[in-house]
């Protein structure tokens, strides 16, 4: 798959989350069009599989932790940036929200919990911040910034 197939399959996802505010309201309609199971989700969760296979998702890191930017904000977007980890039983770094995160969880080990939430999504409002956490095996993170926006506050 290349990187413009991956921006088509996700552009139902982007339309949603750049069109309305980033609240309680956007996770439950986005677990309502997109849930875990439908064709959607499936899609895009089995695309983030092939391209780390591939090399060109989650190349930066180590086993235990393997990221990296897919795509930089821009019109094709609504303005949202998508990154992609691999997280093995971690505690991330403290980072910030300063416009929200929306999050995609895709446990590779089937107990895996993102933030203590299992396959699904998780969204951050505007203001708020967390350690990402991966919890009980390994899981992939998708999540989209509003302008790439995203304020690290612990060195590593």
């Amino acid at each position: 798959m290349e990187i413009s197939e991956f921006k088509a399959l996700l552009k139902p996802v982007t339309d949603l989350v750049s069109s309305v505010a980033i609240d309680a309201g956007l996770n439950r309609e986005l677990n309502r069009r997109f849930p875990p199971g439908g064709d959607v989700f499936d899609a895009i969760e089995k695309a983030c599989r092939q391209a780390i296979t591939a090399g060109w998702m989650c190349a930066n890191g180590n086993e235990k932790a393997r990221w990296g930017r897919v795509i930089e904000p821009g019109a094709d977007t609504g303005g949202l940036s998508v990154d992609v980890v691999q997280l093995t039983d971690l505690v991330g770094r403290h980072h910030g929200h300063p416009e929200g995160e929306v999050c995609m969880i895709m446990p590779i080990t089937p107990e895996a919990k993102f933030d203590g939430l299992p396959r699904g999504w998780m969204v951050f409002e505007p203001g708020t911040g967390h350690r990402p956490t991966v919890s009980d095996g390994q899981a992939l993170i998708l999540y989209m910034l509003p302008d790439g926006k995203i304020d690290f506050t612990e060195e590593t």
